[in-house]
């Protein structure tokens, strides 16, 4: 938590709406430089593409990820960087939420497994971020 609950905005790209994830998840693991592997959606999409792509500079993922869970069930929705920052501002991901490395590494550096995190639908103004949950 910032002091005088201030808050840190950062510059997304979020999926095309038909790909767009919206709701409430939490952190279920975070990587530093992860793999990725395409699911076989982005496969027929997209690809081909090998079937893991080691993490590093040109790793779709970027510099970190925060795994995005339901229960204990990946959504397969991440947070993560992007080696193309030029799309930053967009609805172009297949349903991710890119960040620049810089960004996410901030972010990263401020989470905690466990987090929460709230995506508001496609025409809402959202804050993408931990928030403390209230219990009662």
């Amino acid at each position: 938590m910032l002091p005088q609950d201030k808050a840190i905005r950062y510059g997304v790209a979020v999926g095309e709406e038909a790909l767009a994830f919206s709701g409430v998840a939490r952190v279920g693991r975070m990587t530093e430089w992860p793999d990725w592997i395409p699911t076989p959606e982005i496969q027929a999409r997209l690809g081909p593409y090998p079937a893991r792509v080691a993490g590093g500079p040109s790793n779709p993922l970027g510099a970190r990820a925060l795994y995005l869970f339901d229960g204990n069930k990946d959504t397969l929705y991440r947070i993560h960087g992007t080696n193309q920052p030029e799309y930053i501002g967009q609805a172009i991901s297949s349903g991710c939420i890119r960040m620049t490395n810089e960004d996410v590494i901030d972010l990263f550096d401020r989470v905690k497994p466990g987090a929460i995190v709230v995506v508001l639908p496609p025409g809402r103004h959202a804050s993408i971020g931990p928030t403390t949950a209230r219990r009662g």
